[in-house]
């Protein structure tokens, strides 16, 4: 069973920046795209941000600017640099990866927390 470890999740005054990072088991394979989704408390999940294995990006209009994700397809790992933080992103931070084959792994989650 592949399995998602992340890390780099905490509490941040507005204006500052976190570095999250999410890790693949060595049994997930043919990764295509990994990415980051997030929710608030009394909302639905939403993409944050996706990297597909060549390296193209899309992100969520919120975040345009202020976050960066990348990859190492050697090391099947993706990270999300979290610049200029808001409140409104405080949520819980979840790592998923799909694979050529349709499969939809996701993170155990990350919580995030923008406040003074």
């Amino acid at each position: 069973q592949g399995q998602l470890v992340e890390s780099g999740g905490g509490l941040v005054q507005p204006g500052g920046s976190l570095r999250l990072s999410c890790a693949a088991s060595g049994s997930i394979f043919g990764i295509s795209s990994m990415g980051w989704y997030r929710q608030a408390p009394g909302n639905q999940r939403e993409l944050v941000a996706t990297i597909t294995t060549g390296g193209s990006t899309n992100y969520e209009d919120s975040v345009k600017g202020r976050f960066a994700i990348s990859r190492d397809n050697a090391k099947n790992t993706v990270h999300l640099q979290m610049n200029s933080l808001k409140p409104e992103d405080t949520a819980v931070y979840y790592c998923n990866v799909k694979t050529w084959q349709l499969r939809n792994y996701w993170g155990q989650g990350t919580q995030v927390t923008v406040s003074s």
